[in-house]
């Protein structure tokens, strides 16, 4: 797999999303990006993490660990996937700092090959700040995919209008039109 091709029908979702993301359906099977470290490439690749951490089979391993946790916590009960998150985010810190150009903050981790899956983690906790209710899974029939929801109204149902909504609001004409009856 080439670092500049992304097979994923969705991406661009903040971090901790677009790590969910790496799993989607495609003709009915489970794709997976994360199967192994040429998927893992271009996912670092995608989220601008390919100069800084390596695609090797350490970093690979807690990003799955991490998908996990954040699936757990999407998906199920936060409450019981918090100390999954929780543990992740054990493997590193922020660091605030003044510098010339005034306040920074960096990301240390004791162990370098966390790093992607520590900011995923922290992403999701900002995320969980700014609007939990914000973070959606796909209404769309056997899609997996998820996002952040930011429509002003706030009622965004579909990873994408052009693949999952389409195809709703296409099921739904099909649908009243087998109901209505026919003229003649």
């Amino acid at each position: 797999m080439s670092a500049a091709l992304d097979p994923r029908p969705l991406t661009g979702e903040p971090l901790a999303l677009d790590l969910l993301n790496t799993r989607w359906n495609r003709d009915g099977a489970t794709q997976d990006l994360l199967d192994d470290t040429d998927g893992l490439a271009v996912w670092l690749a995608s989220n601008g993490l390919a100069d800084a951490h390596p695609a090797d089979a350490d970093v690979l391993r807690h990003l799955r660990e991490v998908r996990e946790a954040l699936a757990a916590a999407v998906l199920g009960s936060p409450r019981e996937a918090a100390p999954l998150v929780d543990a992740a985010l054990a493997h590193g810190r922020i660091r605030a700092r003044l510098t010339a150009d005034g306040p920074a903050e960096e990301w240390e981790f004791a162990d370098p090959s966390w790093g992607p899956a520590w900011l995923a983690a922290h992403d999701y906790l900002d995320l969980l700040g700014r609007a939990p209710d914000r973070i959606r899974a796909c209404s769309g029939g056997g899609c997996i995919l998820h996002f952040f929801d930011t429509s002003r109204n706030g009622t965004r149902r579909w990873c994408s209008m052009a693949a999952c909504g389409n195809r709703a609001k296409a099921s739904r004409h099909y649908a009243r039109s087998k109901e209505s009856p026919t003229r003649e």
